[in-house]
């Protein structure tokens, strides 16, 4: 299963944010628990499930507006008889099943509204600073506007970013209070509006019209405005009403039989009967299994933008996932040091330190913790190096160091470090471009470290990025094949790497070097074959395979493009 085209995923570009020690990542706090008899949700809704005895919100479920009635006929013929015991009876215990499936839809309506609260103080009223100068309301921004933001503001609204690179603080959407990188460019361009820019400076071109923004969907999805009902949950309906319709005609004929037979039937008796044999229970419950079915997705950070992919996530048979982000982290991982001829492993692991602690990316943090933990290096940090000017990231250089003790040491993109090393009159190492080429060809990404002292500027050596498969991805992928789910890899590496990461994943299968219209043809085969189809994806280039999937789950880190594609966003992109 593979193609001729050869594609390499570009590695993460670094932030401008000092080295320190990476946080870990947590819920945050705030988040909705789930809990079905919470009694302080029961008593919170319970005011609402007697709002929703109105008529006009019962007649939207048949049969519990013919219970309704049938609890206001028995109410009134009891208080005609008031000595009737058991007309009371049955009038209060049509009254309590009436009320309980209001209750239930209410909790259910309840955990939602109070997820949407949680969201809503990430709708801050923000200002916007265009790239002219002016400065606007959040709410005046239109698709196509370009806004700054640096360090400290808030997003005004959704978009991508166009120009820079940053830390984003998106808590407010995922729960996880670990910063993510975004940047110009390749799949990790799309911020939040109502998110918060921690480092750096990006420039964000607007895609969504005020109040349309995915803070404001997800509200109007989790209240349940935006909820609309499901195939199956339609066609549920219109059994239950003509069920209800059935039995109505035959408990509406049996009075002429009784008295035929010399028996009198009261009304309470044939509305007691009624609704005995009508689906009260499913016709109770339904509209709060559709909304709970939500809230659960909602509870567990997975946003449904249809119930169509709810339903269809239950049957499918076929998942295939894009590797970048999804099975992998996508935030390549120092694997290995590799020095130059002439060089010892030491030297290099220890220039690759130096000037990786000014480096605040997952990349920069894991080339310190390799030197520490493979290479035994004491761990080291800015405040001990006393007179060192440290070299932050840019996005024009590629580059990050440190000059310190006579010694001028970069790490970056080997086309940025060579450029360095040839400016400063150095050379650089005959089998530096060969090891490079050799960890290309391997599916990493090489980074170069060069130094410049007393010898000259010269490159030392290579660092080995690999893209790192996500923790429990292969007992994950072990549990959906004992689901009877088949799962196929979809990446843009040769076959050579794409098979190393499938055999380390767990997947049952591979589609290496893969285009957009590979995707398509492979989903398009596998739905032809009567099979329901899922696809997981990030970039804009898995937006029409997402499209076209039963099931399309865009990671929340992804492009709007994938996301707008997809009928359903994964918040934590896992």
């Amino acid at each position: 299963m593979t193609t001729d085209v050869h594609k390499q995923d570009s590695m993460s570009t670094p932030t401008l944010a000092p080295h320190q020690d990476a946080p870990t990542g947590h819920r945050a706090e705030g988040r909705v628990g789930g809990g079905l008899f919470d009694p302080k949700q029961l008593v919170t809704s319970l005011p609402d499930a007697f709002r929703k005895l109105d008529p006009r919100v019962m007649i939207k479920s048949p049969v519990m507006f013919v219970v309704l009635v049938g609890s206001v006929l028995t109410t009134v013929f009891s208080f005609k008889d008031p000595g009737d015991w058991f007309g009371w009876t049955i009038s209060a215990w049509l009254w309590l099943t009436v009320l309980f499936a209001n209750l239930a839809e209410a909790v259910a309506e309840g955990r939602g509204k109070a997820q949407a609260d949680t969201l809503r103080k990430a709708k801050t009223d923000t200002v916007a600073r265009k790239v002219d100068g002016t400065v606007v309301a959040g709410t005046e921004l239109r698709i196509g506007d370009l806004v700054v933001c640096e360090a400290g503001d808030i997003i005004p609204g959704d978009g991508d970013v166009v120009e820079g690179v940053a830390s984003v603080d998106e808590s407010a959407i995922t729960g996880e209070s670990a910063p993510v990188i975004r940047e110009s460019g390749g799949d990790r361009s799309a911020v939040t509006g109502g998110t918060k820019v921690l480092s750096d400076r990006i420039v964000v071109r607007i895609t969504t019209k005020p109040g349309e923004t995915f803070i404001d969907r997800m509200i109007n999805l989790v209240e349940g405005a935006a909820r609309q009902k499901t195939p199956n949950e339609i066609a549920l309906n219109i059994l239950l009403a003509s069920l209800t319709i059935v039995f109505l005609l035959a408990v509406a004929t049996l009075p002429p039989f009784a008295d035929y037979a010399g028996t009198h039937l009261t009304m309470v008796v044939l509305v007691a009967l009624l609704v005995c044999l009508i689906p009260t229970t499913i016709g109770a419950l339904l509209s709060a299994i559709g909304i709970a079915g939500m809230d659960r997705l909602v509870q567990r950070n997975v946003l449904a933008m249809s119930g169509r992919a709810v339903e269809a996530a239950g049957d499918v048979s076929t998942l295939l996932l894009d590797k970048t982000g999804t099975i992998t982290l996508g935030n390549r991982q120092a694997a290995e040091l590799v020095p130059v001829s002439g060089t010892t492993e030491a030297e290099v692991a220890d220039a690759a330190q130096l000037s990786s602690l000014a480096d605040e990316t997952p990349e920069g943090r894991s080339i310190v913790v390799l030197a520490k933990e493979k290479y035994g290096l004491r761990e080291r940090h800015q405040g001990e190096l006393v007179g060192a000017e440290w070299i932050a990231f840019t996005a024009q250089t590629r580059m990050s160091g440190v000059d310190v003790d006579g010694r001028r040491v970069r790490k970056g993109a080997a086309g940025s470090v060579v450029t360095w090393v040839e400016e400063r009159g150095g050379r650089v190492a005959d089998d530096a471009d060969s090891l490079a080429d050799k960890i290309s060809e391997a599916g990493g990404t090489p980074l170069l470290v060069a130094v410049e002292d007393a010898k000259g500027a010269r490159v030392l050596g290579v660092i080995h990025l690999k893209d790192v498969v996500k923790d429990g991805m292969r007992e994950r992928f072990d549990e959906l094949r004992r689901m009877g789910i088949k799962t196929v890899m979809i990446t843009g590496d040769n076959p050579l790497t794409a098979k190393a990461i499938a055999e380390e994943a767990g997947v049952d299968d591979f589609l290496a070097e893969a285009t957009p219209e590979d995707k398509m043809a492979l989903i398009k085969r596998e739905q032809a074959g009567g099979k329901l189809v899922a696809m997981t994806g990030d970039g804009t280039n898995d937006a029409p395979a997402l499209a076209q999937a039963d099931v399309g789950v865009a990671m929340n880190t992804g492009t709007s493009a994938a996301k707008e594609a997809g009928n359903m966003v994964d918040l934590d992109s896992n």
